[in-house]
């Protein structure tokens, strides 16, 4: 009886352990992971066509010739508004050269989705509205955030699990687009 309270107690300290360690490096990060979850891809794209969350009608294959950032995101999702700023800086930067964010606004609630758009600076973001997260499954995402960069020709590049930042963009977008 000693022995399996010994065990139990050693067992209650490694994961009391644990949690301490993976707390601290939460609050050393400030809760975010420093570097995505970034891993090079080589596949086409799948397609992504549906409605905006301003109405209209979006279909990827209209962007063809352009470098595209697919991002799944969610306005319930605490790392996607960090990193709306980022991705709505860098398509103002590199527009002119062909770059554009297409959002697939996942399990939300449309009003929510453009309020918070808005709120970080963020509203000229093209975003599919994806109810059911049919879109976003069909694209291989298995959370919020993730995103997909797809070159001028249609492939994807780069899937992140994760909040992508500007350092990430600044290394990625420039050489898909030539730069």
């Amino acid at each position: 009886m000693n022995k399996r309270l010994i065990r139990l107690g050693l067992v209650l300290l490694a994961v009391a352990g644990l949690g301490v360690t993976l707390a601290a490096g939460l609050r050393s990060t400030g809760g975010r992971r420093d570097i995505p979850q970034a891993q090079p891809r080589d596949e086409p794209a799948p397609a992504l066509r549906g409605t905006t969350l301003t109405g209209s009608s979006f279909d990827l294959a209209r962007q063809h010739g352009k470098v595209v950032l697919v991002n799944v995101w969610a306005s319930w999702c605490d790392p996607c508004r960090q990193e709306l700023p980022a991705l709505a800086a860098a398509q103002r930067q590199w527009a002119a050269q062909g770059f554009t964010v297409a959002g697939i606004d996942m399990r939300d609630n449309v009003e929510s989705a453009r309020r918070m758009l808005t709120e970080a600076g963020a509203q000229d973001l093209t975003s599919v509205t994806d109810p059911q997260g049919a879109a976003a499954v069909a694209w291989g995402a298995r959370g919020v955030p993730e995103s997909f960069l797809v070159d001028r020709s249609g492939r994807v590049r780069w899937w992140v699990q994760g909040e992508v930042d500007a350092g990430w963009l600044r290394q990625q977008v420039p050489e898909l687009l030539g730069s």
